[in-house]
């Protein structure tokens, strides 16, 4: 049986089915492609072919682009791409059947690509060659080319010979006589750059990161730390330690790498710029929490005086852990009007913890209970009816205090004075002035001790031998012999 005919008007519509499908294919592949790329435009490329000399990439148009293979290679001479990968480039040449486009113009096409470069703000490479009166001068692949030193970097440039051999991105500020007077700036770019990073950070940043930056300036209020190139934030002079500071140079210096802690990030003075608090004794554990595992009341410490104040002195006894030492609690052997009467800041003295409260962040501290109480050995050293010698301390109304060794204090009332044999030289007495006295009472608990005036045997045994407290018949007897014996001499 022969094959069945198909007329002709049915293969002349299939064939225009065809074309119509094809058609819109192409339309539907062309709508989705970009026609009003310009010279100048920065690009996502993907490449597409690598050849010997040149790289082809999609340029997202009808027209594919060509690049310079050698604008491509790494310092080491290596192509670190592959086939299917995006790059940025720009375009420097758009035509209905070819696009030329380049990572910064470098100066392939001579004056005509630099006055394209110059017209569309397209970056050029450059090599810094030499340093020149006010900047460097730099080879636009044979054309040169003047970098004022202001412009060489985002920041203050003392040394542009530092720069002399880079090889460097830069944006054509000036173009004139045909080429032969040309500026170049690379601090615009590296700015534009920065802005970009910036918006990313601080997009990203939060209350709490902690990160690593470079200390830029030391006030007397706190330091700054460049956070990114841009981005500052400043640490008061409260979040440098956990020990007091009271000059933020004594922790850092310009230059130093610390790490921080983001606490707390609200807008800038002026309009897309921020504040950013940072905190360096954040970064570690308050030494508070851990206060009870290191230190217990009775706790004999060595610490730094770090301040006098009219009530006492603060000891740090750990980095950021203070005690106070009253003035009641600084010596057991004289009266204290000023602490620094006793020690100054930067003392390094030996206490006693009295007392410990983590939760209030207070700690209670003694000097003079380490160096010991003078009158825990007042009773070996004195007993009543003993006449010693003394120094006038303080006159008052209803008597006189007389120092008898240091630290012990005695009274000696007007009533005493009286019994004595000539009271009128005691009237005469001038502080400081010494003095024999005798051991009336004495009551070492009670820190008292009262006395009388002169020596024993001026007052006659009643007085001498009268106890102010009951004793044995033995005290009794052991006192009348010491006045014996003092009687004999």
């Amino acid at each position: 049986m022969p094959d069945k005919l198909i007329p002709d008007n049915s293969i002349h519509e299939a064939q225009n089915g065809e074309e119509q499908s094809f058609a819109d294919l192409f339309e539907s592949y062309s709508s989705g492609m970009k026609d009003d790329l310009q010279v100048g435009d920065k690009i996502h490329a993907k490449i597409i072919s690598i050849g010997k000399d040149a790289v082809f990439v999609d340029t997202g148009s009808k027209v594919d682009g060509i690049v310079e293979r050698a604008e491509l290679l790494d310092d080491q001479g290596n192509l670190p791409f592959l086939e299917g990968e995006s790059i940025e480039l720009y375009v420097i040449s758009a035509g209905e059947h070819e696009m030329r486009l380049s990572r910064a113009i470098s100066g392939i096409g001579g004056l005509e690509l630099l006055r394209d470069a110059f017209a569309n703000a397209i970056p050029v490479q450059g090599k810094i060659t030499q340093t020149c009166k006010g900047g460097v001068q730099v080879d636009l692949a044979g054309s040169r080319a003047f970098c004022p030193v202001s412009q060489i970097d985002v920041a203050y440039v003392q040394t542009p010979e530092d720069y002399v051999g880079q090889t460097c991105e830069f944006l054509i500020t000036q173009f004139e006589q045909n080429g032969k007077n040309i500026v170049v700036s690379r601090r615009k770019l590296l700015s534009l750059a920065m802005e970009k990073e910036k918006e990313a950070f601080m997009a990203k940043l939060k209350p709490g990161d902690i990160l690593n930056g470079r200390v830029t300036s030391v006030k007397p209020y706190g330091v700054f730390v460049e956070l990114i190139p841009g981005v500052e934030g400043m640490v008061h002079i409260s979040e440098l330690s956990w020990s007091r500071v009271e000059n933020p140079a004594t922790v850092v210096r310009t230059r130093d790498a610390v790490s921080v802690k983001v606490m707390a990030i609200a807008d800038g003075d002026q309009e897309n710029q921020k504040k950013i608090a940072l905190s360096m004794k954040q970064v570690g554990a308050d030494p508070w929490d851990s206060l009870a595992e290191k230190f217990h009341a009775g706790d004999k410490v060595s610490g730094k005086i770090t301040r006098c104040l009219n009530f006492g002195a603060f000891v740090e006894i750990a980095p950021g852990i203070e005690g106070l030492v009253h003035i009641s609690e600084m010596s057991y052997l004289k009266r204290i009007a000023r602490p620094e009467d006793v020690v100054s800041p930067g003392d390094t003295v030996s206490v006693l913890i009295k007392e410990l409260h983590a939760g209030e962040r207070r700690i209670s501290l003694s000097l003079r209970d380490v160096q010991g109480d003078p009158w825990l050995e007042a009773a070996d050293k004195f007993s009543v009816g003993q006449t010693t010698e003394g120094v006038l301390e303080k006159k008052e109304k209803f008597g006189y205090f007389v120092s008898l060794a240091p630290g012990i204090t005695g009274l000696l009332p007007k009533s005493k004075m009286s019994e004595a044999e000539n009271p009128g030289w005691i009237e005469k007495l001038k502080t400081g002035d010494r003095l024999a006295v005798t051991v009336v009472d004495i009551r070492p608990l009670e820190r008292k001790i009262t006395l009388a005036a002169g020596d024993a045997t001026e007052q006659g045994w009643e007085n001498f031998a009268r106890p102010a407290t009951a004793g044995t018949m033995g005290d009794l007897a052991e006192k009348l012999q010491q006045a014996l014996r003092l009687t004999k001499k």
